[in-house]
């Protein structure tokens, strides 16, 4: 399991440059709002808090999140 705390500013859920897992992702159901996920065509995309999605062999330096500085996002389980 791996807790990223948002801040204001994008961030990867990882530092290496390359790690590509299968995971559960959930924004924290106690968020005060939504966690705001950087989209593949550079959209954003808001999940509400509570909201958990698996996404299969996801390179995580390339998932970037920013949001509620304080709010957190999880990273469950996973095979890397």
């Amino acid at each position: 399991m791996r807790t990223i705390t948002l801040t204001a500013d994008w961030q990867p859920f990882t530092e290496k440059d390359c790690e590509v897992a299968t995971v559960d992702v959930q924004a924290s159901p106690t968020n005060a709002a939504p966690a705001t996920f950087l989209g593949d065509t550079g959209q954003e995309v808001a999940w509400v808090p509570g909201e958990y999605h698996t996404l299969a062999r996801i390179n995580l330096a390339d998932l970037r999140v920013k949001g509620t500085p304080g709010d957190t996002v999880t990273i469950i389980g996973g095979s890397w």
